[in-house]
């Protein structure tokens, strides 16, 4: 079992940062990647940036350019720092973990909202 703990969200202006914190504890395998999903109301929950054990990145095209995903292996923790804010990314953000090739050890956390509202 993995337990994934988020922080980090909150109430933000237009153009504004947020920066987005999970720890992950528990049983955890060295191979795992790490990810952010979000859900905005009355949509379903799409991804948007995932790193590799090896610190590889990816993100979805509309985050591209304004969020970046880095991840502390000696902490177990994977952030997600967010620039640019518009009222489109308001979502409840939720921290993933995975191992490749495998859906057996998908976790989610609680998931933390973020409002961007002027």
């Amino acid at each position: 079992q993995v337990q994934l703990k988020e922080s980090g969200g909150g109430l933000v202006q237009p153009g504004g940062s947020l920066r987005l914190s999970c720890a992950a504890s528990g049983s955890i395998f060295r191979s795992n990647a790490m990810g952010w999903y979000r859900q905005a109301p009355g949509k379903q929950r799409e991804w948007v940036a995932g790193i590799g054990s090896g610190g590889n990145t990816n993100y979805a095209d509309s985050v591209k350019g304004r969020f970046t995903i880095a991840r502390d292996n000696a902490q177990n923790t994977v952030y997600l720092q967010m620039n640019g804010l518009k009222p489109e990314d308001t979502a409840v953000y939720y921290c993933k973990n995975w191992v490749p090739g495998t859906t057996r050890y998908d976790y989610w956390g609680q998931g933390t909202q973020v409002t961007v509202s002027s």
